[in-house]
């Protein structure tokens, strides 16, 4: 028989139907209990230890491991640590190819009282310099023979600890160490993808509470059997399965490859993994034909936004009885919402973030601080008694602690710089980051709503936007897409599809075909490693062709200048080649200024092709301006606002006050 349900008042009949059935086949649930809350991470892995000694703990295609084989190497580790470096409590790196042993040297961290930091050996050498660093760890753990560029930072013995060497004589037995819930349990750096990366401290009872809201909100059982996609051994998920008795599968993508994932999730009969939506997708697209995923009952996104598509893929490929959960949380906060998905659920297009969960308070609030009303974006400020104790040695650098502000007696506000809004049922949608809310031509632009348009396109699989600033001074959108199938869509094809979907300032002025985003070791997009798209000519869909008059070279020289471009077909379309109205302006200014002309301004932008601009200058050779007539158009064409402008471009004239 079914266990209760821990249940949630504030979710909706539909939502609490989708979580009723989301057990493991057993039926085998015993909630996570808040007295764990109070005390550490090694305490509540010790009691399982003694509840499951020989159950799997780990198990890779080469390796295995025991509760009790890894509690042991784990406390002798431990000691090791005390014996060398006291009961002081400070930053522990671990440099660790193998997640066995990662995992296992992170328990042995923690058991001793230290804060684990793990350093991956497959990040660039940049990153990893900048979080030895700003974390200034006192030891660093390796196994086997150390890199030079380790040895050269050990720069003594007594700095490095092999695992594989410990002492024979030291004990395996648990140290019984008394932690405080609140003490540092480890340092975990964001990705770094967007900007430099910075250590949020993660407390016992922060994991802790992490760990107990997905075993209780999931029915998540010792007879579970997790996924680790990517490199990510020591986040919350390896905690979610160790603290609970559940076999841990570790999956890296990069080594392996994702073609390769669907054959490892059947053979290793996984019933729970979670992913980035970017390697969801990648992971989705490998398969051809019928796969029987009759074990998998869970499959948890976050990190990005998704969209209807990410829920069709998932009810073409998943069986009835797997879940689907959108989740919203960060690594400064730990879990802040989720929403279910099933077979019979619809969406618009982005899919919401779901409901707040259990003791954790959501305002959304204005750029004055005050709250936004029902439907109304606003930033979201998240305030709980388990979030994370703050940045690392980051009280001084770039206001990143004033995140964190008091709030009330008993709680601490963390202001996650993303925007939001809620419905009146409670349900948050994600509507993208601040930083992400840029101006384009003086109107303000949300990047996420232009990323969600794209990935309509029927021809597209996947989709980035980003800001950039050009050498002219001008903030250009540029848009990365990776395309179902080749040939890609040409530009022409994208604008067209979306000028019916959003204004001309929200369309991308470049597109960029890929044929895969760039991802973190943990499957999420990369954005600072996203290709310089450059000044070459987009693929408009139809042929080069150069100039072939002075008119015409003379005109495509200001044009390419103006657009940023190497080169410009005689045929090009302005429009299609990234220009606006504001940059139709400046081409016809610099057009004027170079043939000094009284030709009608109208004509010039009925023109969007070099060779017909070239056929208006020929008709109106004879027609010389005057020069305070050419200064006074000038004058009025540098003062166009944006409106103005696009008045312009759309045949309804210079305004009345422009005129001569």
């Amino acid at each position: 028989m079914m266990p209760a349900l821990i249940t949630r008042s504030n979710l909706p009949p539909e939502q609490e139907a989708i979580r009723t059935k989301c057990f493991h086949p057993s039926g085998v649930f015993t909630p996570f209990p808040d007295i764990a809350l109070d005390y550490s991470v090694p305490h509540r892995f010790e009691e399982i230890v003694r509840k499951y000694p020989d159950r799997m703990a780990i198990e890779t295609s080469t390796q295995k491991i025991t509760f009790n084989e890894l509690n042991k190497i784990a406390n002798r580790l431990a000691h090791t640590l005390v014996a060398q470096r006291g009961s002081e409590r400070e930053p522990v790196a671990l440099h660790i190819d193998n997640p066995v042993f990662a995992i296992t040297a992170h328990m042995g961290v923690l058991k001793a009282g230290k804060i684990s930091l793990f350093i991956d050996p497959s990040d660039s050498p940049s990153r990893i310099n900048h979080i030895l660093e700003n974390a200034q760890p006192s030891v660093m753990i390796t196994k086997g023979e150390p890199s030079p560029w380790l040895a050269a930072w050990t720069d003594a013995k007594d700095r490095l600890i092999h695992l594989d060497r410990l002492s024979a004589d030291c004990s395996d037995d648990d140290l019984g160490l008394t932690i405080h819930p609140d003490a540092s349990a480890y340092i975990r750096y964001t990705s770094g993808s967007t900007g430099r990366a910075k250590g949020a401290i993660k407390t016992h009872r922060h994991l802790l509470h992490s760990v107990q809201t997905h075993t209780n909100y999931f029915h998540l059982s010792e007879n579970d059997r997790f996924a680790i996609i990517g490199r990510d051994y020591l986040g919350k998920r390896t905690f979610e399965a160790l603290l609970n008795g559940a076999t841990l599968y570790p999956f890296d993508i990069k080594r392996f490859g994702l073609h390769r994932l669907a054959e490892w999730l059947i053979e290793r009969k996984i019933t729970t993994c979670k992913f980035f939506p970017t390697a969801y997708r990648h992971f989705l697209s490998t398969l051809s034909g019928y796969k029987d995923f009759k074990d998998l009952r869970l499959i948890h996104l976050e990190g990005e936004p998704i969209y209807r598509r990410d829920v069709d893929l998932y009810k073409m490929y998943l069986s009835t009885e797997c879940v689907l959960v959108n989740s919203y949380s960060s690594t400064e906060t730990g879990p802040i919402s989720f929403y279910l998905i099933d077979k019979d659920s619809q969406f618009a297009s982005r899919v919401p973030i779901g409901y707040p969960i259990d003791r954790i308070k959501i305002r959304l609030i204005d750029e004055v601080g005050q709250p936004v009303g029902v439907n109304e974006p606003g930033e979201i400020v998240v305030k709980s008694s388990f979030l994370s104790a703050g940045y690392w040695r980051y009280s001084e650098m770039d206001g990143a602690q004033s995140r964190w502000k008091e709030d009330g007696v008993h709680g601490i506000a963390y202001f996650t710089g993303d925007l939001g809004s809620m419905s009146d049922s409670g349900c948050l949608e994600h509507l993208g980051r601040k930083d992400s809310q840029v101006k384009i031509r003086s109107f303000r632009v949300d990047i996420g709503e232009i990323e969600a348009t794209l990935v309509d396109h029927p021809e597209v699989k996947e989709a980035v936007v980003i800001a950039k600033e050009t050498q002219s001074g001008d903030t250009r959108l540029i848009a990365y897409l990776v395309p179902k199938a080749y040939p890609p869509p040409t530009v022409t094809n994208l604008r067209t599809f979306f000028k019916n979907k959003l204004p001309d300032y929200m369309i991308p002025s470049t597109f960029m075909t890929l044929e895969e985003m760039p991802l973190t070791r943990t499957g999420k997009v990369n954005r600072r490693a996203l290709p310089n798209p450059g000044n070459s000519r987009p693929e408009l869909g139809i042929p080069y062709v150069a100039p072939r008059t002075p008119f015409e070279t003379e005109l495509e020289r200001i044009w390419a200048s103006v657009l940023c471009l190497d080169q410009v077909g005689i045929h090009d379309n302005f429009f299609d080649l990234g220009g606006h109205s504001l940059i139709a302006t400046r081409v016809v200014s610099q057009v004027i200024k170079k043939f000094q002309l009284e030709i009608p301004l109208q004509s010039l932008f009925e023109s969007p092709t070099v060779a017909e601009m070239a056929i208006v200058i020929t008709e109106n050779q004879a027609k010389k301006l005057s020069e305070g007539h050419l200064t006074r158009i000038l004058s009025d064409l540098e003062a166009l606002t944006e409106e103005e402008a696009a008045r312009l471009v759309l045949d309804q004239g210079v305004p009345a006050h422009k005129k001569d």
